[in-house]
C-alpha cells in the first residue's frame, strides 16, 4: 500500500471487524457472552471501528491516495463509518416519528419500525465494507506480484 498511516489502518479495521463477527458468533452460541459482557464487548469494539474508519478516510485523503486503492480504502472506511451513523440514525428517527406522530405512528403506516436506516445500517454498510476490503486486498496482493 503506498500510504504510511493507511495501510495499518486498514489492516487494523479489518482485524476488527473480524473481532465483532466473532463475537456475535460467538454470543449467538454461548449464553454465557450475553448480558453486560455483550454490551461491553459491543460498545467498545464499535467505537474503535468507528475510529478506525474515520482515520482511514482522513488518511486515505490526507496522504493523496490515487486511483482505485482510494476508492476501495474510502468504501472500507466510509462503510465503517456509516454503520454507526445508520444506527443511530435509525433510532433518531424512529423516536422522533414516535415522539410526534405517536407511540403506534410505525403500527399505524403498516412498517412497525423505521427502515431505511436500518437496512443501510444492517445490509449496505457490512456488504460496502466486505467490498472495500476485498477490493484492496486483491489489490495488495497484485501490487506485490
Amino acid at each position: 500500500m503506498k500510504g504510511r498511516l493507511s495501510c495499518p489502518i486498514f489492516w487494523a479495521l479489518v482485524g476488527t471487524f473480524v473481532v465483532i463477527v466473532s463475537g456475535m458468533t460467538i454470543a449467538a452460541f454461548i449464553p454465557a457472552f450475553r448480558g453486560s459482557t455483550f454490551l461491553w464487548f459491543i460498545t467498545s469494539s464499535g467505537a474503535i471501528f468507528f475510529l478506525l474508519g474515520a482515520a482511514l478516510i482522513f488518511f486515505t485523503v490526507k496522504e493523496k491516495v490515487r486511483g482505485m486503492p482510494k476508492k476501495f480504502l474510502l468504501l472500507t472506511g466510509a462503510s465503517a463509518v456509516g454503520f454507526l451513523l445508520f444506527i443511530l440514525l435509525h433510532n433518531a428517527v424512529y423516536g422522533l416519528f414516535s415522539y410526534f406522530f405517536g407511540a403506534d405512528f410505525w403500527d399505524r403506516v403498516g412498517l412497525g419500525d423505521e427502515p431505511f436506516f436500518f437496512i443501510m445500517a444492517i445490509f449496505v454498510c457490512p456488504i460496502g465494507f466486505l467490498v472495500g476490503a476485498a477490493g484492496r486486498i486483491v489489490l495488495f496482493i497484485k501490487t506485490r506480484q
